[in-house]
């Protein structure tokens, strides 16, 4: 199981290992988040290297999993327990350091919870969104939206989808057929670079991007496509449902859907409103 969690709004990647009951968590986004580095990747090769210069085991057998990048792509990420960091946050001088160790401990205690009443994910993912500075309005579609997306991901997964690059390539073709945009042209029109694309949405965008990967789930169970291009094929048609509606709803009101607004313009404006559509 993969997720984002947040230690001081900072975003760190993490994947929970059913069977050792334990996450693992991102070590560069670790280091982002004790250090501030404006380089934590150049941090942890430096700190990495000192320490298998001393013999210490941590440097030397931590673990990679894939764990998903701003551009969407998967690639192999240095990964810790949460026993592993309590001895790597030794190594970083950082004032947070105590306060980290209290997160991870309620971090794996989180975990259990949700595991016995999967509610309290929800719950938290509405907390977060709010620590974050989002209205309740638009963290309920945004968590609508996590749930779509998930039955779509669930139903590549039963047609033979890899995870990744084909994933990218099947949610770019159904990002263009609605919006009119690729997914690096659309954050580029959003002025983002990092960030995720869904959390910089207004509620309408989102709605639409909603109806665009349900259409295609629901092609998708019908069709059965048999292949990566068959899969491509209803991506494009699924987009184009939404894709349509969008035209219909901006030749009625005569505005632009697709919005350069995004988190940080509407949170930092002076009237104090928060992200909506």
């Amino acid at each position: 199981m993969s997720n984002i969690k947040l230690f001081e709004n900072k975003h760190i990647r993490s994947v929970y290992n059913e069977d050792e009951e334990n996450w693992y968590l991102s070590i560069v986004d670790v280091i982002a988040a004790l250090t501030n580095s404006p380089n934590p990747r150049k941090y942890w090769s430096v700190l990495k290297t000192r320490l298998k210069a001393e013999g210490s085991q941590l440097a030397t057998n931590c673990s990679q999993l894939k764990m998903q990048a701003a551009d969407g792509k998967f690639y192999n990420t240095d990964v810790a327990s949460t026993e592993q960091l309590l001895r790597l946050i030794q190594s970083v001088p950082s004032p947070k350091a105590e306060p980290f160790k209290l997160w991870l401990a309620q971090t794996g205690y989180e975990r259990i919870e949700e595991i016995q009443d999967p509610e309290k994910s929800i719950d938290r993912a509405m907390e977060n969104y709010l620590k974050l500075g989002y209205s309740r309005e638009w963290i309920n579609q945004r968590l609508k939206s996590i749930e779509v997306r998930k039955d779509l991901t669930d139903e590549w997964e039963q047609r033979g989808v890899k995870k990744g690059q084909e994933y990218a390539t099947l949610t770019d073709i159904i990002t263009k057929a609605w919006s009119g945009k690729s997914v690096k042209q659309y954050k580029r029109h959003k002025g983002l670079k990092k960030e995720n694309l869904r959390d910089n949405m207004t509620n309408l965008e989102l709605v639409l991007n909603m109806l665009a990967e349900a259409s295609t789930t629901e092609i998708s169970k019908e069709k059965k496509p048999k292949n990566f291009g068959e899969n491509k094929a209803v991506a494009k048609q699924g987009g184009t449902i939404a894709g349509n509606t969008r035209k219909a709803i901006e030749v009625k009101t005569g505005k632009k859907i697709v919005s350069q607004q995004n988190a940080k313009i509407l949170k930092g404006s002076s009237s104090g409103k928060r992200l909506k559509g």
